[in-house]
């Protein structure tokens, strides 16, 4: 595959760097005209931009018009995350993925035989149309998965007999189709990758029926199939933390902005795609790893609190690991004093760090947060929690999945979310986004060309 070589060309350089006196937006003109940057309040908080029943993201209260912090909470459909997974985890081979799946979409708790059902329609899509994988997943592999399993969805739609359908019944169909696809559609984009740029073995395994759609991804990914029910399992619940986040994410927007022209399903997941690409939103459990890499580099599973925090503290005072003086992984826009989906993983993980032997590295992680919260409230005055990101990529470690993956693990999780919000959408808005933006240039009278 010849690659096309973009060069940056100096006089268009040149012509950017004349046009920027042109462009400048002063910071205070948002205050001034009241506009919210990034549709967010001073206070933080999202500007409301729609109404759900699908899922509630609590992480503050409101008194008296503050902003106070509260312990996190995250609802599906008004049942807390945590109830859901421990409703099923306990059980010796309950996945919690595919009963989450259900409640999302059609909004309540299905009996056996209805999720007996849903289950039998989903494994029925697992399989990718014919050649697919040889004339699309071999042929044009990616550098970056997130490139490739947007290409992928975008080809399913020249696989669809009816692909313009934007029905409610026809959307949602569609989007089984999409999501059952997806365990296959990034092992094999990751396999591809592997064999094309970095020379090693192609190992292509199908997808089971008999398996769920955390076990397929395991199955599918390694050479030799092999996987614990302890790692399905917690694979399982990861998939059920990230499957939706309310309405105001970036890319679930995305998905209901492009949805609300009139558009298919597959272009608008493949917007959803492009955005959970950005490290603002998809890749920070990447960033954490790394991170924490460079501090046991540096020392070790230090017991040591101390240490601990005085590496923080250079870490914040940009003199360590990459300068930006940022803490990945704790922190977010809008939980305050904990994140339930990060609270969740604490709880069951230690079942997997003992079967992995690695009890030590999951009690340095623990350490972590606990010094870095004190820190940063000693450092800059700010209550903050561990995130999801923070020991996501650590559960991802543990079961050896590779770092190009954990983004497409994110997709495969949320497109449910993606699609329920889709369809909630249509069916009780309707209407295409469109919000407005404000003139703040300056007014020019147009100039003959000889005269300029």
């Amino acid at each position: 595959m010849k690659e096309s070589v973009i060069q940056v060309d100096p006089n268009i350089l040149t012509l950017y760097e004349k046009g920027l006196q042109y462009n400048d937006i002063p910071n205070e003109y948002f205050k001034q005209y009241d506009v919210k940057k990034g549709l967010r309040n001073e206070d933080g908080t999202g500007v409301c931009v729609g109404l759900t029943k699908i899922a509630d993201v609590v992480g503050y209260e409101k008194k008296d018009g503050q902003k106070l912090d509260a312990q996190g909470r995250l609802y599906y459909r008004g049942i807390e995350v945590g109830d859901l997974i421990h409703g099923r985890y306990a059980q010796e081979k309950a996945y919690a993925y595919e009963e989450t799946c259900f409640l999302l979409l059609f909004g309540y708790l299905p009996k056996k035989e209805e999720l007996a059902l849903f289950c039998d329609v989903l494994r029925r899509h697992y399989e990718l149309p014919h050649q697919f994988l040889e004339n699309i997943m071999l042929q044009m592999p990616s550098k970056n998965l997130m490139n490739q399993l947007q290409q992928a969805v975008l080809s399913l739609y020249d696989f669809d007999p009816a692909p313009d359908d934007t029905s409610a019944h026809h959307t949602l169909m569609q989007g089984i189709s999409i999501m059952a696809k997806l365990p296959s559609l990034l092992c094999y984009g990751y396999h591809a990758k592997a064999h094309h740029f970095d020379k090693e073995s192609l190992h292509i395994h199908y997808p089971q029926t008999q398996f769920s759609m955390a076990e397929n991804i395991l199955h599918m990914l390694r050479s030799d199939s092999a996987f614990s029910v302890q790692e399905a399992k917690m694979l399982d619940l990861m998939l059920v933390l990230h499957a939706d986040h309310g309405g105001g994410n970036n890319s679930t927007f995305t998905n209901v902005v492009i949805a609300s022209t009139g558009t298919d399903i597959y272009s608008t997941v493949a917007g959803s795609i492009g955005s959970l690409k950005g490290p603002r939103h998809g890749g920070a459990n990447i960033r954490v790893c790394q991170m924490m890499k460079a501090l046991r580099d540096r020392i070790g599973f230090s017991e040591d609190k101390e240490t601990i925090r005085s590496l923080q503290k250079e870490i914040l005072q940009k003199r360590f690991y990459d300068k930006s003086g940022l803490i990945y992984g704790m922190g977010h826009a809008i939980y305050t004093l904990s994140d339930p989906r990060a609270e969740l993983i604490k709880e069951h993980l230690y079942a997997l760090a003992k079967e992995k032997h690695q009890e030590e590295r999951f009690a340095f992680y623990r350490r972590f947060e606990e010094c870095a919260k004190q820190v940063i409230w000693e450092e800059k005055g700010i209550r903050v929690s561990a995130n999801v990101d923070f020991y996501s990529g650590l559960v991802y470690e543990m079961m050896d999945i590779p770092h190009d993956l954990y983004t497409p693990l994110f997709v495969c999780a949320r497109m449910v979310g993606w699609l329920a919000h889709n369809i909630e959408n249509k069916l009780y808005d309707g209407r295409i986004m469109r919000p407005a933006t404000r003139y703040v240039g300056a007014m020019q009278e147009y100039t003959d060309i000889e005269k300029r």
